[in-house]
């Protein structure tokens, strides 16, 4: 059998942001587009390839994979015209095991991936159990910490160095 390799962290991260910034930029500025849901898959999936590159626990890696399982799949229901009130508990169900990997992971990071990741995960694990009291919209800034946790794990390549280094 043939393997294939896995992308660097850097790659990965890069190919997430791209997905993620239109998406961000919708979220926070426009009402729910359709095109908001492919974009948002293709996120997803670009993140796959960024679990297994980051130091984390079994368990972590594996909540990383089963937010990513779930987001995907919302956005499937999404796109096939599913209620919002049916996919929206569900994605933020997903939103528990994000925020539980992306701690996991900014632990073995540098001291900048550990504060903006532990900020990023903790929103997005808050905001499931408090999102019946607050607006969608409230979730904006974890959507920003996530960017920039991606953006810091780019310039990184996923490493604990503070500065870029060599592909």
């Amino acid at each position: 059998m043939i393997e294939m390799p896995t992308p660097s962290a850097r790659t990965s991260a890069i190919s997430a942001i791209a997905m993620f910034v239109p998406v961000t930029f919708a979220i926070i500025l426009l009402p729910r587009t359709w095109w908001t849901e492919y974009l948002g898959i293709l996120f997803h999936l670009a993140l796959f390839l960024l679990v297994p590159r980051l130091s984390a626990p079994d368990w972590a890696k594996a909540a990383g994979y089963g937010w990513l399982l779930l987001d995907v799949t919302v956005g499937i229901m999404a796109l096939n015209q599913v209620p919002q009130e049916v996919t929206m508990p569900i994605r933020l169900g997903g939103h528990v095991f994000a925020g539980l990997w992306i701690v996991s992971a900014s632990f073995a990071g540098s001291a900048a991936m550990k504060l903006v990741g532990v900020i990023a995960g903790v929103w997005l694990f808050s905001f499931s159990f408090v999102s019946p009291f607050l607006p969608y919209k409230a979730l904006a800034p974890a959507t920003l910490m996530v960017l920039l946790w991606l953006a810091i794990i780019a310039l990184q390549n996923g490493s604990k160095r503070t500065g870029p280094h060599p592909v």
